[in-house]
């Protein structure tokens, strides 16, 4: 994929058009437009991932409907569909593919890879209170991919900040995240920069405007509700006798 990419990015730059490029590599003219209108390789993959794990909560149907002998790809999607299947019947197909090749039975599918947003959970959470499974599938997931295990240490550092009040190492996590490949964890950290002092403060001092900005939250909720259908003196009396 990522080659194909490439040829077809370069193709485009010399000013081909999608079917001359189609039939310079070989390519569909849907998968040339595909490849041209992706912002980067990485996107497709992503695609692509996301397209194959849309499956992944009916395949231990999949897997014993199969073996039970029902061969039939659109009567099988017929029967996860009725069971919550959100995805088509192409990816079914797709997945059963692998099977064909052979008449025996389709192995038992393994276990099922973490979500984005377990995996998510599981770095925000403080690592004392991780069960052991989860810490031990995420210690997996950090020693698979570098840059997870970077920003998973990122993260940590920071809560260790917001917990024990210690304002004084901001700017070196600052300077330390910049310094990262993680674009998106670099420029939020070069944003701390713009009101450092308010920051610095927020993450050393003991107050909390948490209690105002319920108020005013409040405030603002009992104002929607009355938006057009009231004058001042009503939602004084509201905002006064609601305390």
């Amino acid at each position: 994929m990522r080659d194909h990419y490439a040829a077809v990015q370069e193709l485009r730059g010399q000013g081909l058009s999608k079917a001359a490029i189609g039939r310079k590599l070989g390519l569909h003219q849907a998968t040339v437009r595909k490849f041209a209108q992706a912002r980067s390789v990485d996107d497709l993959i992503a695609k692509t991932e996301q397209r194959a794990h849309i499956v992944d909560d009916y395949t231990e149907y999949l897997h014993r409907r199969w073996n039970e002998g029902e061969r039939n790809a659109t009567q099988l999607f017929r029967e996860i569909k009725q069971a919550g299947y959100p995805g088509g019947e192409l990816a079914v197909q797709r997945y059963l593919r692998r099977f064909r090749h052979g008449r025996g039975h389709a192995p038992h599918p393994g276990p099922k890879p973490p979500s984005v947003r377990e995996v998510t959970k599981w770095i925000m959470t403080h690592p004392d209170h991780l069960s052991q499974e989860h810490a031990s599938q995420l210690r997996r997931i950090r020693g698979r991919s570098p840059e997870l295990d970077r920003l998973t240490g990122h993260v940590r550092a920071f809560a260790i900040m917001m917990t024990g009040l210690h304002g004084d190492r901001l700017e070196q996590w600052i300077a330390t995240a910049e310094q990262d490949t993680l674009r998106p964890l670099a420029g939020f950290a070069h944003n701390l920069r713009r009101d450092l002092d308010a920051v610095r403060n927020g993450l050393s001092m003991s107050y909390s405007s948490g209690a105002v900005e319920g108020i005013i939250n409040r405030l603002k909720m009992i104002k929607r509700q009355m938006f057009g259908r009231a004058g001042l003196d009503l939602l004084r009396k509201r905002v006064l006798l609601g305390h």
